[in-house]
């Protein structure tokens, strides 16, 4: 059910304008700086939803945060299918900041952590993004079922007909969301270690906070985060390079996007088992090197049109060393000595730092892209993508310095 919930939630806001990038923006008549600010306004509410959520997550069921997220955002769907115009958009993407992240965040990731105890939290994450992927990747093959199925090569008004069969994408993810969140009513149950570890009181949660606030690993996974998600946030122009770029037509450069999907879960699986085997913040180490390689090649500009394979290549080494960082996230709150009890107030303080490029990545990206057209635009995302990884790499040597300490013990009272 976590699994389902985790990557569902997300579909509307970010993986069909990831997936069907070139389609979205024309449908919507967006540019690329326009869809980068709808994305701000979502990272703007996010930004806020983060720091209150964590608490809320600390005091009410995973199960009941999670399903109303689920339904409050499918509603949301029905909105986005009649092609609302740009300032529509942005208050759309403002209110699915609230339901994904304020309702939803903190509860997955703390449900995540008790279910992985003390020695699987590398296994139980990595589950839980590799199977998020696979969630995502089917959403992907099902749009683009729906999309070509809808779409007519030969349609007198164009752009009518791409807009109509996109709805009926928009229409079918909405309705399986809401179908999801069903399945959670139904079938998510709390374990006994989650309901003992529920505050009771709002005192506590400030306890909580004032316990967190003092350890250093949190300090340094929001900066880790942060450098790590930007990589995360370069996914959403794989599409748009294929078409820009590589020449690709609408359907092949979406097939790209949810092809890398597909790998997720066994690079997911994959570094959850060596983290365990090893250590989370090794891992994280080795994913900052992988993407740092990537992001290189890609800024070289190296890639022409007719290299297919060295842009699969590259793309391949980007997506498994952003991916690995799926599971490693918070797999690292463990290794952190971060207390299990005051874990939702964790995730809200980190993810209030870790998470900020969803308010400046989108308008970033949109500015480099618009400002440079075709190649050398992308080359200046990934260049900025670079620096980035190499900022994160020396914070995820430092928490693993500091993890090899000794171990602080807390009260949860």
């Amino acid at each position: 059910m976590l699994i389902l919930a985790g990557e569902a939630v997300f579909i509307l806001p970010f993986v069909l304008a990831r997936i069907f990038r070139p389609t979205f923006l024309e449908v919507f008549q967006l540019t690329n700086t326009e869809l980068g600010a709808c994305f701000s306004t979502y990272g703007i509410v996010a930004f806020i939803s983060y720091l209150f959520g964590g608490p809320i997550a600390d005091k009410y069921q995973p199960k009941h945060l999670i399903a109303i997220a689920l339904f409050a955002t499918a509603a949301g769907g029905i909105l986005l299918a009649n092609v609302p115009n740009f300032w529509t958009l942005q208050a759309l993407y403002g209110y699915w900041g609230f339901t994904t992240i304020f309702l939803f965040w903190a509860a997955m990731v703390k449900a995540t952590r008790v279910i992985g105890g003390e020695k699987r939290q590398g296994l139980a994450f990595g589950l839980l993004d590799g199977g998020r992927g696979l969630v995502a990747a089917g959403f992907g093959s099902v749009g683009i079922i729906v999309f070509t199925f809808f779409i007519e090569i030969d349609a007198v008004d164009t752009a009518a007909n791409q807009q109509e069969a996109f709805r009926n994408v928009i229409y079918v993810c909405s309705g399986i969301i809401a179908f999801i969140g069903l399945l959670v009513i139904a079938f998510l149950k709390p374990t006994d270690d989650a309901s003992s570890i529920q505050v009771s009181h709002w005192k506590d949660l400030i306890h909580n906070f004032r316990t967190v606030i003092k350890i250093k690993s949190v300090w340094l996974l929001m900066v880790i985060i942060l450098c790590a998600y930007v990589g995360y946030k370069i996914t959403d122009v794989f599409s748009l390079y294929a078409s820009d770029v590589m020449g690709f037509d609408q359907v092949d450069s979406a097939k790209i996007g949810t092809y890398l999907l597909y790998i997720r879960p066994f690079i997911g699986v994959g570094i959850g088992l060596l983290a365990d085997k090893t250590k989370t913040s090794l891992m994280m180490i080795v994913g900052f090197i992988i993407s740092l390689i990537g992001s290189l090649l890609f800024a070289s500009g190296i890639i022409e049109s007719s290299m297919v394979g060295l842009f699969l290549l590259s793309l391949l080494i980007v997506a498994t060393g952003v991916y690995a960082f799926r599971t490693l996230y918070f797999a690292a709150i463990q290794e952190g000595h971060i207390p299990l009890f005051a874990t939702g107030t964790a995730v809200g303080l980190i993810s209030l730092v870790g998470y900020t490029p969803d308010i400046f990545m989108g308008p970033a990206i949109g500015v480099l892209l618009d400002g440079s057209p075709g190649e050398l635009g992308h080359q200046h995302v990934f260049m900025m993508c670079a620096g980035f990884m190499i900022v994160g790499l020396a914070a995820a040597v430092g928490f693993y310095k500091t993890s090899r300490k000794s171990v602080v013990s807390f009260s949860s009272k």
